[in-house]
């Protein structure tokens, strides 16, 4: 049994690209993968927890359904870290306190914080992951790509938080600050992630077969990261 795992294993390894081989650039992307993997799973405990804070029946079935296509995202992940030789379990656990800190740190107090969370701090998160995935191998980029993919989210949120801002203007100016506020936080744990991981920030420097990120690449990697939030915001109304 022993020697047939062993010859699986192998010739898994052999059906890696190139990149792969480098033990150091291996292990980052088995972080990237973890760490994706992990965030997929508390959206979808979110999303399960938002539903419940749903004024209307068919809004906790929609958030529902959007709870599902988060769950499904994980399997591929896990799937793709244990083809690299990783616990995928293992290999989540030390994101657990920083995401988890980022979630109560932005415990929504009502329906619509929850929605400018999902809409504001997962789009952000995506947008980072999509940024990464250019440095990538192209079977771990195009993994990466498919697994940030916006669902119909973004398109509830904004739908959802314009018509309630319409109706009662206050509401914009404690959304915005809301909206600040989970930027900053992500950020915060973002940078707190990167500095307890070693492997992901080396994974922007480049290896073999794929390009590096300088410093003046990583500048304007954050400015288009700032914009997006800012766009986000201004397209419900909101100031960032």
């Amino acid at each position: 049994m022993a020697e047939s795992d062993a010859g699986s294993n192998a010739v898994a390894s052999n059906e890696l690209p190139v990149a792969l081989a480098d033990p150091d650039y291996r292990e980052a992307v088995v972080d990237l993968l973890a760490v994706i993997a992990y965030g997929e799973l508390s959206a979808f405990e979110r999303l399960v927890e938002d539903a419940k804070l749903a004024p209307a029946l068919e809004d906790k079935l929609a958030l529902a359904q959007m709870a599902g296509a988060e769950l499904a995202k994980v399997q591929p992940l896990i799937d793709r870290i244990t083809k690299l030789g990783g616990d995928p379990f293992a290999a989540m656990a030390p994101f657990h306190a920083a995401l988890d800190e980022f979630h109560a740190h932005t415990a929504p107090s009502d329906w619509y914080e929850g929605l400018v969370k999902a809409f504001v701090g997962d789009s952000l998160a995506r947008d980072f992951y999509r940024e990464i995935a250019a440095y990538l191998d192209p079977d771990t980029r195009d993994l990466v790509v498919s697994s940030v993919v916006e669902g119909n989210h973004a398109a509830f949120a904004v739908d959802h938080l314009r018509q309630a801002i319409a109706d009662n203007p206050p509401l914009g100016g404690r959304l915005a600050l809301w909206g600040r506020r989970i930027m900053g936080e992500a950020l915060t744990q973002a940078q707190r992630v990167a500095a307890d991981r070693d492997a992901l920030t080396a994974l922007l420097v480049g290896g073999v077969d794929r390009p590096g990120l300088d410093l003046a690449a990583l500048g304007r990697m954050l400015t288009r990261l700032t914009e997006r939030h800012s766009e986000r915001m201004a397209e419900l109304g909101l100031d960032a």
